[in-house]
């Protein structure tokens, strides 16, 4: 049984990176062709941004992988790049709605 200091307790970084890892990769459209990524209007290159943000991730699982331990500001630089990028893929009409909260 889960006690209520259990439920109230915050995920260690290394479970919280894993879980901004997995909100990234389902909000970021990765996968999409190079047609689409060089539109009319371009504010920063979509698929140069999407490419170093997918090697910030790989590099990151990988750091999980081998028992590594983000600091709160690796998070926290971590969340800022993709709120960063997101921002950049919705003004540049990739993403549907408003970058990652």
């Amino acid at each position: 049984m889960i006690s209520v200091t259990d439920r109230n307790r915050k995920p260690n970084t290394q479970t919280a990176m894993r879980q901004l890892i997995d909100q990234v990769r389902n909000e970021i459209p990765f996968g999409l062709p190079d047609e689409a990524l060089c539109g009319d209007s371009c504010k920063g290159c979509s698929s140069k941004l999407l490419i170093y943000l997918e090697t910030e991730l790989d590099g990151w699982e990988a750091k999980l992988a081998n028992g590594a331990i983000p600091s709160f500001g690796d998070l926290s630089r971590l969340a800022a790049k993709s709120k960063k990028i997101a921002q950049a893929l919705y003004q540049n009409d990739l993403l549907e709605r408003s970058p990652i909260s």
